[in-house]
């Protein structure tokens, strides 16, 4: 596996990128067993005492009705079955396979006088067949194919849910977004659940992102799930999965976002909104890392990675009985606190050139830029929307403005009333500006003490001290 980023390394650009591998999960990783299915107890223990000597779990059925049921309850990551079997034959037991896990792989076991009917196996759907005796080579090289298989079925979930965010970026330099981050970059490095604290648009999913990049189990996948986009009946089966004829509807057995995200990340977005009893069986998942699905009673063992966040105050909703206190306590192992971006003024103009390139290029536009009076014009503007609302604002200027230069005219935001930028200004005096009244409110906010300051600004007091020159600021409480 390669070695992730040392978490202490320092951020040395403003725009922090990474183009996404797809999703390559180790074998190992895999918590299904193998399931051989023959009514001859010397053929299966053979079998199995190769497999496991693979380093596969495995599991056994002497006939073709048990492992009919056997799959039904929890479907495996492969079968091995072999044809000639009282009861119900491997030709009926294929059929029905089909019907119940359509992609479920099967691999016929069969003598060499009998390989012309597991190829008409293969053409009723099975996957491949071995002959016995069985060959140790030829054994490992069918069920890495198999696996690797059923591996590119889960990552094509995963695939086209990264594909819109292939590339997050985190933008910005101010003092509170690099405390942010360098909390991420060490928290990284562990299994540690995250809480990630902040207003809605403020990024909580690009760092949930950048945290899965960053960690060692980059090359695993990385699984959403919104917790408010779905009724709460949908989104335990989403989470949990569901067993076959669980309720109406569930013809197939299916795996929860829990069980995809084995061997990687999972990110519950506005955890929040969890309703108590999902809350409980939560509670369970990070506490034992297993659950059942919906429907089933069949303990489901993952190896996950939990990142959550919300708006939400989770303390306040613990004290009011919204909340489970032991769930808080569990999800807040570390906190990483997105700052709101009229917090981060300084930010603004690096976002706002972010997002115009982008949605020049993403939109086959020709290359524009800003009006000096429309980087003075976002200043001026407390962004309720937080970093989502910049973006949206920034593309439907793209899409409108016909010439060259965005102007104030094609950014429709209201003006803070207690700000005062330079009239005509460009944009290095744009942020000039807002740095002068920034420092000045910090000063006169705290009588002129400019370690108050300083701290109250998140700055150090000898880099205050400069910058208070810099903006030609006499240092005193009044700020002129």
């Amino acid at each position: 596996m390669p070695k992730p980023p040392r978490p202490g390394a320092p951020i040395r650009r403003a725009i922090i990128g990474a183009e996404f591998r797809s999703t390559e999960a180790t074998l190992s990783l895999s918590t299904a067993p193998i399931l051989i299915v023959d009514d001859d107890p010397d053929i299966r223990e053979a079998l199995k005492d190769r497999l496991i000597a693979l380093g596969y779990a495995v599991a056994q059925a002497a006939n073709g009705r048990q492992a009919v049921q056997m799959i039904a309850d929890e479907e495996p990551a492969a079968v091995f079955l072999d044809l000639q079997m009282p009861q119900l034959d491997g030709m009926e037991t294929l059929r029905r396979i089909r019907v119940m896990s359509p992609d479920l792989a099967v691999v016929i076991i069969t003598a060499h006088g009998t390989i012309e009917r597991a190829v008409e196996a293969m053409r009723q759907g099975a996957l491949d067949f071995v002959t016995k005796p069985f060959s140790m080579d030829y054994l490992e090289g069918v069920v890495r194919r198999i696996l690797e298989r059923r591996t590119l079925k889960r990552e094509n979930i995963l695939l086209r849910e990264q594909a819109a965010a292939a590339r997050p970026e985190i933008v910005g330099r101010s003092t509170e977004l690099l405390r942010a981050i360098e909390i991420a970059r060490k928290v990284a490095a562990t299994s540690s659940t995250v809480l990630l604290l902040g207003e809605s648009g403020t990024g909580k999913e690009v760092f949930a992102r950048w945290i899965h990049q960053w960690s060692p189990r980059h090359d695993g996948p990385f699984v959403v799930v919104n917790c408010v986009a779905l009724r709460d009946e949908l989104l335990e089966s989403e989470l949990f999965g569901h067993e076959r004829g669980a309720f109406t509807g569930a013809h197939e057995m299916r795996q929860g976002r829990l069980e995809i995200a084995d061997g990687g990340t999972v990110f519950l977005d506005e955890i929040g909104d969890f309703r108590p009893e999902l809350q409980a069986k939560l509670l369970r998942v990070l506490q034992e890392r297993e659950f059942e699905r919906v429907g089933g009673n069949k303990r489901i063992q993952v190896n996950i990675r939990v990142i959550a966040a919300t708006h939400r105050n989770l303390s306040k909703e613990v004290e009011e009985g919204r909340f489970r206190e032991d769930l808080y306590f569990r999800l807040n192992v570390v906190a990483v606190s997105l700052p709101p971006l009229r917090e981060r003024r300084e930010d603004i103009p690096l976002l706002a050139e972010h997002f115009l390139h982008r949605f020049c290029q993403g939109l086959n536009k020709p290359l524009k830029s800003f009006a000096p009076q429309a980087i003075e014009h976002l200043l001026s503007y407390d962004w309720p929307g937080n970093v989502r609302e910049l973006a949206n604002l920034i593309e439907r200027a793209v899409i409108l403005s016909d010439d060259a230069v965005i102007t104030p005219d094609e950014l429709p935001v209201r003006r803070t009333p207690d700000f005062e930028p330079a009239r005509g200004a460009g944009y290095r005096e744009a942020v000039r500006s807002y740095q002068r009244r920034v420092v000045r409110d910090a000063l006169i906010a705290t009588d002129g003490n400019q370690a108050r300051a300083a701290e109250r600004l998140g700055l150090g007091r000898t880099y205050l001290s400069r910058l208070i020159r810099k903006l030609g600021l006499s240092g005193s409480a009044n700020g002129s």
